[in-house]
């Protein structure tokens, strides 16, 4: 049957857009001509894919009128930015190249043909503009015996590294490189090899990691015991290891990078609702949607923010929102009909299972509307009520249409069938994905992550600065009366407002940022949203920089004994005062009338005491002598190499302002923001923490000794530097397990 688009209707009203979704449309979702410059029109653009969606309903016995209604019915969808599909169905729905769905998973067998069959599919996934998910715990470990060739195998990481190779060299649909997921069960030999594979900065740079725990693994934890490493090729012990070890060396590499990851493989599997057609073992690339080999899913996501209703009780517009997830549900199985897939193997295992993942974002923004803080049992609370009402009615709105078109052709063998559920149309209805760049065009906040930051300062064109403001934030500080431009830039040098005591407590209660929550409330929360959906919750656990080992290794346990099926944590320092901030925290704030007199520089007294510790640097061995006064430093020398080399003056000069600022009182914490992250040529890692300079370095030691625990704007990020976009310079942000840019739409996931 020959598929009729709708006609755009001559009276289609324009789409209203803020500056930011603009930039965002434009750079990666209008199409393009030869020479960059896009030659559609935003309208055109949700028209595009309104129509090509909406024409899947001829399929159904829907005529010309029935198309060109949902085409309508879903412009108004789209441009409401209620609803919102997942990024390959706005660039890809009515193109030539017509594949719309964002996450795969693909086999990888124990055999070079099944590996290398394998880095083809994923490439002609990336080149479609996909994102895929491995696991590689299929392949036989490093050093055992190949029987057809009598050699012996290179393991799973090399593996992996060819499949990290292949990724660099394909530009996804001419936006974005792709992104993928690298799974290895914990009770696979070359376990420790993986845990420790992105020790070097940079390396597989094109995947995210994640280690696959089992409930035999974890109850071992449990009980300090050993666990066997099994060869997969034959079932073979090949070692045995303190369950405990593996555990805690998991959590020193997400203290230290945050990488790799974990995912509860048996917590998964108890949610495969189609286990007659194999156990999952890996998932997309941030970690949200677990699947079947060969599997595919279309997502979208609600925009929660849309439906507060002040004159509705309870001020949630419930009846529009359960109309919104029967659109979406509707628009999401059409996809799966519109979309033109990489490989018949994972065309038959979509139209097999048809799954779809409804998610949400603008959660955090709904908070602040209602007065509710997401660190509260409310909180917590509301996150359940809300994701139960989009479990029901996804299922609801997925039970008529399997009486309209049929339950998905896995049903008879599924677990619904055998509970006595449905049928249904798709075998899983909700995930919780990331919407990075998705909250960008619909002007919220992103999935169920709490802000960043409050306020901020955003570059634009031709150098010039503009402060941004949650608008929630604004409306409630002109409610209290406590609004003034001054105050919105105070709040974009630090993006949080918790120690501004002058403000409302109300609005300090509410008004919180994702570093001002405790990591407990991250994880109730996103237990709070696991429990009512099928697949995973793309979430982040932020830490900060001083959170130690210990920290971490609670927070695994609990995400594991609450329910969830993976954890991100992402150790940093005050994050919230580095996103998007562009320097100005380090101005002097106007009008502060504050003049410290001129001070004296302290006489040094003929004997004074200290301590000298040794720092390896890119640049050789630095000796740096510090001496005290009643237990606070007073002086210090900085010596680096031979005398005579240019660096050795450098350092003596570092050495010498150092000591005249501490001998004239400044403190040591603004000496020590002052020098950290200051970059060289020759970085290197030294105690876990990447030095970048013989500043970074004098940096470190002063905040070690005199600043322990202390909080700093400008701190060692995990021991790395701060990302920055690739495309616009601005600060990459970690949420939703990836690094996005919220200036441009840029996203390391896909």
């Amino acid at each position: 049957m020959t598929e009729i688009l709708p006609p755009m209707p001559a009276d289609l009203p324009d789409v209203i857009l803020n500056d930011n979704a603009k930039v965002v449309l434009t750079r990666r979702y209008l199409r393009k001509g030869l020479d960059g410059k896009p030659y559609e029109l935003p309208r055109e653009l949700f028209w595009r894919v309104a129509a090509k969606i909406a024409a899947q309903e001829a399929k159904f016995k829907g005529g010309k009128a029935v198309v060109a209604a949902r085409a309508r019915e879903y412009y108004d969808l789209l441009t409401s930015f209620k609803f919102l599909p997942n990024s390959p169905t706005l660039m890809n729905a009515g193109t030539d190249l017509g594949q719309l769905a964002a996450c795969f998973v693909l086999p990888i067998g124990d055999s070079i043909e099944e590996i290398f069959d394998a880095v083809k599919f994923a490439a002609l996934i990336h080149k479609s503009g996909g994102g895929t998910g491995f696991a590689f715990s299929r392949l036989r470990p490093t050093d055992s015996r190949v029987g057809s060739t009598g050699g012996v195998a290179s393991g799973p990481l090399s593996f992996l590294r060819i499949f990290n190779t292949a990724t660099e060299q394909i530009k996804q649909g001419g936006t974005r490189r792709g992104a993928n997921m690298g799974i290895l069960r914990v009770d696979h030999p070359d376990i420790i090899r993986f845990i420790k594979a992105k020790e070097q900065d940079g390396a597989l740079n094109n995947f995210n990691l994640s280690v696959g725990l089992t409930e035999a693994f974890m109850q071992a934890v449990d009980k300090d015991e050993e666990y066997d490493l099994v060869a997969p090729n034959n079932g073979e012990v090949r070692a045995r290891l303190r369950a405990r070890e593996v555990f805690g060396m998991l959590v020193q590499k997400a203290w230290e990078s945050g990488d790799p990851g974990m995912v509860f493989l048996d917590r998964i599997n108890r949610d495969n609702p189609t286990p007659q057609l194999g156990e999952i073992e890996a998932t997309n690339p941030c970690g949200e949607q677990p699947l079947l080999p060969y599997e595919a899913c279309n997502l979208g996501s609600i925009n929660l923010a849309a439906f507060f209703d002040e004159s509705t009780p309870g001020r949630i517009d419930w009846d529009g929102l359960r109309t919104v997830i029967h659109q979406s549900v509707r628009f999401l199985d059409n996809v799966i009909e519109a979309s033109v897939y990489p490989l018949p193997q994972i065309t038959d295992m979509v139209r097999t299972n048809r799954k779809i993942g409804l998610g949400l974002m603008g959660f955090a923004d709904l908070l602040y509307q209602l007065d509710v803080a997401y660190n509260s049992p409310e909180g917590v609370a509301l996150a359940e009520k809300l994701m139960g009402f989009i479990q029901a009615e996804s299922k609801q709105a997925s039970k008529e249409l399997a009486a309209e078109r049929g339950a998905f052709p896995a049903f008879e063998g599924s677990t619904y069938a055998a509970k006595g559920e449905g049928p249904y149309r798709n075998a899983t209805t909700t995930t919780i994905a990331p919407t990075g760049t998705l909250s960008i065009l619909a002007g919220c906040s992103s999935g169920i992550e709490p802000l960043f930051a409050l306020s901020f300062v955003r570059n634009v064109m031709d150098g010039d600065k503009l402060v941004e403001v949650n608008p929630y934030f604004e409306a409630a500080l002109k409610k209290a009366e406590a609004y003034s431009p001054k105050l919105m830039e105070e709040v974009a040098k630090c993006g949080s407002i918790q120690s501004m005591e002058y403000l409302p407590e109300d609005v300090r209660r509410v008004f919180v940022t994702a570093m001002d929550i405790e990591p407990i409330w991250h994880l109730k929360m996103q237990a709070a949203f696991q429990k009512y959906t099928d697949n995973a919750v793309s979430k982040t656990v932020n830490l900060p920089t001083s959170a130690t080992q210990e920290d971490i290794w609670d927070i695994y346990w609990k995400a594991y004994e609450f329910g969830c099926k993976g954890v991100t944590v992402y150790r940093d320092g005050c994050k919230a005062s580095q996103v998007l901030c562009t320097g100005d925290g380090q101005e002097k704030k106007e009008g502060d009338q504050e003049i410290k007199p001129a001070t004296k520089v302290r006489k040094r007294p003929d004997i004074v005491y200290g301590f000298t510790q040794k720092v390896d640097t890119g640049l050789g061995a630095l000796y740096l002598t510090i001496n005290e006064q009643d237990g606070r430093p007073f002086e210090v020398f900085a010596t680096i190499g031979k005398s005579g080399k240019s660096i050795t003056a450098k350092a003596e000069a570092i050495g010498r302002l150092v000591s005249l600022a501490l001998r004239s009182g400044v403190e040591v914490r603004d000496i020590v923001e002052q020098l950290k992250g200051i970059g060289g040529d020759h970085p290197k890692f030294a105690k876990k923490i990447l030095l970048q300079s013989i500043p970074d370095a004098v940096s470190w030691v002063l905040e070690n000794r005199y600043l322990s625990g202390e909080k700093h704007a400008n701190a060692h990020a995990n021991g790395l530097t701060r990302d920055t976009c690739p495309e616009c310079g601005a600060d990459l942000t970690f949420e939703e397990g990836c690094h996005c840019c919220k200036q441009c739409g840029y996203t390391k996931c896909g």
